[in-house]
């Protein structure tokens, strides 16, 4: 059994500062071997300044978490060995969305601060608050990686008011038995984390993928947590709430536990205007001083101690909520390749297509025969028969793509053997542009226009795949080869090969839907009326909703797909009266259709970014989701 560290005497006004008793006997030579940390783990830096949480990020998100209320068993706090008096507790997880329990996820607890609860920090799921609306949003982009939250009580039930400082300090000082021996294995055996086993030894080994934190008492519910449980926790997140002004003290602990300065990461945060931010930054900055066992750093390359302040706001739940958000962007998230946008509006198209990033893909990002393509920058890219070309988003698109694939993600797919490809070249400008959205999500494959001469990916289905991938739908852009005939054998290839790998791809295949502009949706709208394997593929389902824009295809059976069609009123190329004309005879055959045109518009607009057509994507997303059978 280890040997206790002497505790601190916390008094009533621990938040403000306090400081330790002397100091047993330095245990350095106890250190444990260093736990082999898994690859990937925690690779990006912390920003130097904090983020505003986004105002609209307080409103309804469209991939929203859900939470769950745990109830498991534990015995009150200050007769805990003794397992004389069994209590019911209760504590609330988010899960993120689209969470898998056949996947894998970190895991972070929440601690609330005096006069809360386990409801304080999110709410409960008939009462959510708008905090939970930030962590959906935040994920939804990207901004934070999908983990499980938990948010626990040290209250006690028997005991506990929440108002009483000196009960709250012995309870967060008590609260480590019950977390691990009570509350870790009734979360982690109930959803999926990396514990493969809630034994001792399982938690042990997953402790580089949980972490713990809290704001103002539960801030000091961190400290003890660190004090108590570095076996099981490798990261924390302590908030305006100070638990000594020793810093040697807190060394002490560490050794104490038999670990090292590089098997543990302190994130930590206040603000001037936060009546608890003296106290906190100067146990900050002893513990900075004990440089042999506290290294601050940006990252846990530099260091194991981060310290970010944030002036404006008061101590209270709105500081709570931006640390938290704050906090949580930096645990697990990707490697600093992430923020790392190398290309700008005049980064040439060529440095590119050239990027040893690509491989030898780089060539199919933008038109394999650029005779359809003008300007020789990125802000500057023109393509024939192509309208409302945005330059910010063709920017965002090849950073977008830099970034992924910087980071080791496959995001090009050969539809076509080598074998196949000798015995036809033009089968070398051919493949997929995987946009990867949430794990088993439903799929699309967006498909290009050009007038069947060239591909405009970068204009007429990137931008779509992205989009879609921001929604969590898995997308993915072809490349394929001009020509009607050929052009549709592709599209019957790519659907077979993502019906082929949907395990490795973590696609889901049913109802999935084809999209196109232009040639690329005569391409969809075949594939939807006669299948994939008309066309040379497997003998596979029917898409289950075909999106099309600006083009005068005609054909159609009783037995089409829902399809969604939209149009500028003045496009040169496709009339929308033709199109209307054949989702009208489609609907009147009881086939599900859409049908919008847009005033002004000529052929080929997009997105229609900053046009009267700008959000016509969402209004398709939701019509192949209502049709989704």
């Amino acid at each position: 059994m280890k040997r206790k560290i002497i505790p601190v005497l916390l008094s009533l006004f621990c938040l403000v500062g306090c400081s330790a008793p002397e100091q047993s006997e330095s245990t350095a030579d106890t250190l444990k071997e260093p736990m082999k940390k898994e690859e990937n783990n925690r690779k990006g830096s912390i920003p130097e300044t904090l983020e505003e949480i986004p105002m609209e990020y307080e409103s309804l998100c469209d991939h929203p978490g859900r939470l769950e209320k745990l109830t498991y068993e534990t015995w009150e706090s200050f007769t805990y060995e003794d397992h004389s008096q069994k209590l019911i507790k209760e504590a609330w997880v988010y899960l993120p969305y689209g969470y898998d329990p056949s996947e894998k996820y970190n895991i972070f607890y929440l601690s609330h601060g005096g006069w809360s609860n386990e409801t304080t920090i999110m709410g409960t799921d008939d009462s959510p608050n708008t905090f939970k609306n930030v962590i959906d949003h935040a994920m939804e982009e990207g901004k934070i990686q999908p983990m499980i939250l938990v948010f626990p009580t040290y209250n006690n039930t028997s005991r506990s008011d929440s108002g009483d400082y000196s009960l709250a300090i012995q309870l967060t000082d008590n609260f480590h038995n019950e977390l691990v021996n009570d509350l870790l294995p009734a979360v982690e055996s109930r959803y999926s984390t990396y514990a493969e086993d809630t034994s001792t030894e399982g938690l042990i080994a997953s402790r580089d993928h949980r972490g713990f934190g809290g704001f103002s008492m539960g801030s000091v519910n961190t400290w003890c947590t660190f004090r108590y449980a570095m076996d099981y926790f490798r990261y924390f997140m302590p908030m305006s709430g100070n638990y000594t002004t020793d810093g040697q003290y807190m060394a002490d602990m560490v050794m104490e536990q038999g670990y090292g300065s590089k098997d543990f990461f302190i994130y930590a945060m206040s603000g001037p205007d936060d009546f608890a931010y003296d106290a906190f930054k100067k146990q900050i900055e002893a513990m900075g001083e004990v440089s042999d066992t506290f290294i601050y750093g940006n990252n846990e390359t530099e260091g194991n101690l981060a310290f970010r302040e944030m002036e404006g706001y008061p101590h209270g739940p709105q500081a709570s909520n931006l640390y938290t958000y704050n906090g949580l962007k930096y645990f697990w998230s990707l490697p600093d390749e992430t923020t790392d946008e190398p290309y700008t509006k005049d980064t040439l198209i060529r440095d590119v297509i050239d990027d040893p990033v690509f491989g030898n893909y780089g060539r199919l990002i933008f038109p394999v025969d650029q005779g359809y393509m003008s300007g020789n920058k990125l802000g500057n890219m023109r393509l024939v028969w192509y309208n409302n070309i945005n330059a910010d988003k063709t920017v965002e698109i090849a950073n977008y793509m830099h970034v992924h694939a910087a980071n080791g993600e496959v995001i090009f797919y050969d539809i076509y053997t080598d074998e196949e490809k000798k015995e036809d070249p033009a089968k070398n400008d051919t493949g997929l542009f995987f946009f990867k959205g949430n794990p088993h999500e439903k799929f699309a494959i967006c498909n290009a226009g050009g007038g069947f001469a060239y591909v405009g990916a970068m204009h007429d289905s990137f931008p779509h795949a992205l989009e879609l991938s921001k929604k969590g739908y898995n997308a993915f852009a072809l490349i394929y080869r001009p020509g009607a005939q050929t052009a549709c054998e592709d599209l019957a290839r790519a659907i077979s090969f993502i019906f082929d790998n949907a395990d490795a791809l973590e696609v889901d295949t049913d109802c999935y839907s084809l999209w196109g502009g232009s040639a690329g949706a005569r391409m969809a709208a075949y594939l939807g009326t006669y299948g994939p394997a008309y066309f040379g593929g497997e003998n596979l389902p029917k898409p289950g909703t075909v999106v099309m824009q600006y083009t005068g295809h005609t054909d159609y059976r009783k037995d089409d797909p829902p399809t969604y069609a939209c149009v500028g009123s003045d496009d040169y190329i496709a009339s929308w009266q033709t199109m209307k004309r054949r989702l009208e005879a489609m609907s009147a055959e009881g086939i599900a259709t859409e049908f919008h045109v847009y005033g002004g518009l000529s052929h080929g607009f997009g997105l229609g970014l900053n046009t009267v057509a700008e959000g016509w994507i969402d209004d398709a997303v939701a019509f192949w989701q209502s049709n989704i059978r």
